[in-house]
């Protein structure tokens, strides 16, 4: 009978030096434990590869199926109730198989994996996990101070970039979650409601409530406060799908306050050397919102994006057809008729 291990699992990260290829491995038993679809992102091949070759290696009895299988209880989708999730049972393989399988396969991966495995993560397990007295008085975890380093460095980058501020919050969801699943339903949904998350916040509105009820054709410029040729250009129909571009200078300067101190929050967990799971990641925007007594999103909102995309685009085909728009050759006119 195979073993559930997870109630005694820590997690690390194998990286490749392209920094192309994650993948997060469970650790127990002075060892580490991956599932096939991992073995196949590793080494770069097909799912169905990396299961011939397993059962080619059990088979002729190189490995014991029932020393190297371990089945672990994974959050998977629920296949009969839409969104719900459910515990299921999950077949992951230990370093022994996970070397097996890679010395069977033909490809660059698998060599830096080989070499990876053998010189350094076996020894880094075995004498730098369970022998190190220091890491024991840390709590027993897989991460190094080097890891925690790395990714304050990487936040702060993030931060530093001109990515939007959502594009700068999804970017260090995906560098600090050490599951991060790119195709994963906690992704999906964090994508999702992060924006909305913050807006409702700062305004008690989800994006598309902001936009739907602020995009006005007979308002003084849509209702909009800024766009992107502001203040005396044209406004384009792009600007009118943006809630932030309907917020008053007011509401802007708190929504980039709250930004700011929840990326502070971040930073300071990492610095203490917190590790954060997808859902541990996701949850913390709550935890920080409820902190600084803002009001917390609990549902999807009254207006879906597209009605709210709709409704700004019919609003912004009347407004277009009399958007007073003063040009530059309007401008020089102007000037010489005052000559």
């Amino acid at each position: 009978m195979k073993t559930d291990i997870t109630k005694q699992m820590e997690m690390v990260l194998y990286r490749t030096e392209e920094d192309d290829v994650t993948v997060s491995a469970l650790i127990k038993d002075e060892t580490i434990w991956i599932t096939q679809k991992a073995m196949a992102e590793l080494f770069g091949v097909d799912k169905s590869g990396i299961s011939r070759h397993l059962k080619k290696i059990f088979e002729t009895g190189e490995l014991d199926e029932k020393v190297v299988i371990a089945k672990i209880a994974t959050t998977t989708k629920h296949g009969a109730v839409k969104g719900k999730t459910q515990l299921s049972p999950t077949n992951y393989y230990n370093l022994d198989a996970i070397i097996s399988v890679g010395y069977r396969v033909n490809s660059i991966q698998a060599t830096k994996f080989r070499i990876w495995a053998t010189n350094v993560l076996k020894e880094y397990m075995i004498k730098g996990f369970t022998m190190d007295d220091e890491r024991l008085k840390q709590g027993k975890t897989a991460f190094g101070k080097d890891y925690f380093r790395e990714l304050l460095e990487r936040v702060r980058s993030i931060r530093a970039s001109e990515r939007r501020i959502w594009q700068q919050i999804t970017d260090i969801f995906a560098e600090c979650s050490i599951d991060y699943d790119k195709d994963s339903d906690i992704t999906y949904h964090f994508y999702a409601t992060i924006q909305n998350k913050f807006h409702y916040a700062i305004t008690g509105k989800t994006a598309a409530e902001i936009v739907y009820q602020q995009a006005d054709h007979t308002k003084e410029n849509m209702g909009l406060t800024t766009w992107k040729n502001a203040p005396d250009g044209r406004i384009l129909k792009s600007d009118t799908p943006i809630a932030k571009n309907y917020l008053d200078e007011k509401q802007i300067r708190r929504l980039e306050r709250a930004v700011t101190g929840y990326f502070d929050y971040i930073e300071d967990l990492i610095e203490r050397e917190n590790v954060f799971t997808m859902e541990e990641f996701s949850k913390s925007v709550n935890e920080f919102l409820a902190f600084r007594r803002y009001d917390i999103l609990k549902d999807n909102g009254r207006v879906s994006h597209k009605q709210a995309v709709e409704k700004a685009y019919q609003e912004y085909d009347v407004f277009n057809k009399t958007q007073p728009i003063e040009s530059d050759f309007d401008k020089m006119i102007k000037r010489l008729e005052k000559r």
